[in-house]
């Protein structure tokens, strides 16, 4: 989780956590750390009540308690049923689901067997400690210019990262979502005191999740940033010891930190500085480059580094290495400033800023190597404008193709993953942008779009062999991690609804 947030910012925040209704879904942004959140609109608002209102109806008819349900199959769906009725006919949701549980459960078990492969996740190593990460949360116990809690359950509580640990990404990833296979990221600082992760310990992750599964469940990245030149010789030891799968780089710099620096910003285009860096992953065939773009705060003028994060620099850098694979993180949506007038300027022109951009590169450039993670971009539309999280899909299809988009959640910082597998599984294209656009349909939440850009596209990129039909030749329904799940869940364990980033505090 990079932290872009300044302390006068973080005054208007609070843990999403700290929230005391409890939805399926959030019913309002949550950031990571990378952008100031919005606040919650007047449409979310009626989403979450609307959420209520079910809950406490359909709870009593199905004679379960009302946070039982919440965290049900029938909660998740009365979620989706509540934007629907505010945000327009977006998600493919049936009433029986949120009132009948079989029902529910009949919908949940049509894609029990599919293949989701999350290429974006994170959590923090278990000595982490950076009191940045923290400082919300003392607040919210009374230590504040006003000396009163926010939260007074909160007062006697110990201040600790636990959710951001390795137990909290386990049971979130892979107990309380559908996630098959996820990639492990990290964000770099000049600072060692703030890195979430260093190699070492996201290579420790995954052989410790995989020695565990007996599956290949997890990969891990390895950090590169050529304007520090340690970085490049980290490289071969991170290449040959550790075997990292693919590479993770922030082109804005040094990230971290409650008023970041962005020191050491760097182009991808840049053949002194960066073409270095791609000879030693060409060389030793660990081919995937994965870049941060876009997402930036609200003042990104202010930040003087702030066009690093544009797209200005893929296309020719992706031309010159027809051989590696440049995945950028977050699409490279620019987080808006006006979310509404975006929505209001798409609904009258379509255009999608940087989105548009992204989805060009190919033809522009002709090239075939430039794929789109949806990461953190995907979620936080589709709770706030869910229309334009269908059109940023169509777009990035119709430019990228269908196989060339990527799933990513940036968990587990907004939580389980779940509820942003069931937006994609039930999202679809307006019939009117589909028209108006010349946009593909996405299908079924089973069907090949939809595969493929949950698991297909990044099994070709990380060497997970697949049959004919799409599915893993390896056996994970049956391996040890599916076992413990399978233990966890009847034993009445249920997702906890539970969201780690950032929010705007209630007024």
């Amino acid at each position: 989780m990079s932290m872009w947030l300044t302390n006068q910012q973080l005054q208007h925040l609070q843990r999403a956590y700290q929230k005391r209704v409890e939805c399926p879904v959030p019913t309002q942004v949550i950031s990571s750390g990378e952008c100031f959140p919005p606040p919650q609109t007047q449409q979310q608002a009626q989403v979450e009540s609307l959420i209520q209102e079910e809950a406490g109806l359909y709870a009593g008819r199905q004679g379960i308690p009302r946070q039982t349900y919440l965290r049900s199959s029938s909660g998740m769906a009365a979620a989706f049923l509540a934007m629907n009725k505010i945000h327009g006919e977006v998600y493919n949701v049936d009433t029986a689901e949120v009132e009948d549980s079989e029902a529910a459960q009949t919908r949940k078990d049509e894609t029990k067997n599919q293949f989701i492969f999350d290429v974006h996740t994170h959590h923090v190593h278990d000595d982490y400690s950076w009191e940045g990460q923290l400082w919300i949360r003392d607040a919210a116990r009374g230590n504040n210019q006003s000396k009163i809690p926010w939260n007074p359950e909160l007062v006697e509580q110990e201040l600790d990262l636990t959710y951001y640990k390795f137990d909290y990404y386990l049971k979130d990833m892979f107990f309380d979502s559908d996630t098959t296979v996820a990639l492990l990221s990290t964000s770099p600082s000049v600072d060692p005191y703030k890195i979430l992760l260093s190699d070492d310990q996201m290579v420790a992750t995954r052989n410790l999740v995989n020695r565990l599964s007996g599956t290949r469940r997890m990969l891990a990245h390895g950090v590169i940033w050529p304007s520090v030149p340690e970085y490049l010789e980290a490289m071969d030891r991170a290449a040959t010891e550790l075997k990292v799968d693919s590479w993770k780089g922030y082109t804005i710099g040094d990230v971290l930190g409650v008023e970041p620096t962005f020191d050491k910003p760097w182009r991808m285009d840049d053949e002194d500085l960066t073409y270095p860096t791609y000879e030693k992953a060409h060389k030793y065939g660990v081919r995937n480059i994965c870049v941060h773009k876009g997402v930036l705060p609200i003042d990104y003028e202010s930040i003087p580094n702030w066009h690093y994060a544009t797209l200005d620099d893929l296309g020719k850098a992706a031309q010159d290495w027809p051989d590696l694979n440049f995945h950028i993180y977050h699409a490279g949506l620019k987080m808006w400033r006006d979310a509404r007038g975006v929505s209001e300027t798409f609904e009258q022109t379509g255009r999608l800023p940087w989105i548009d951009e992204m989805a060009a590169i190919p033809e522009k450039y002709g090239v075939s190597n430039v794929y789109a993670d949806i990461g953190l971009s995907f979620g936080a539309l589709a709770i706030t404008h869910p229309r334009i999280a269908a059109a940023m899909l169509g777009t990035l299809i119709k430019g990228l193709g269908a196989s060339h988009v990527l799933w990513g959640t940036d968990s587990i910082w907004a939580g389980s993953p779940q509820w942003q597998i069931e937006a994609l599984r039930r999202i679809e294209i307006p019939a009117d942008l589909q028209d108006k656009h010349d946009l593909e349909p996405l299908g079924p939440a089973d069907g090949p779009v939809k595969n493929a850009i949950f698991g297909i596209n990044a099994a070709s990129q990380y060497g997970i062999e697949l049959d004919s039909e799409g599915h893993p030749i390896q056996n994970y329904k049956d391996d040890e991690l599916s076992r413990l799940k399978a233990e966890y869940l009847d034993a009445g364990n249920q997702r906890d609804n539970l969201f780690w980033g950032w929010i705007q505090n209630q007024k």
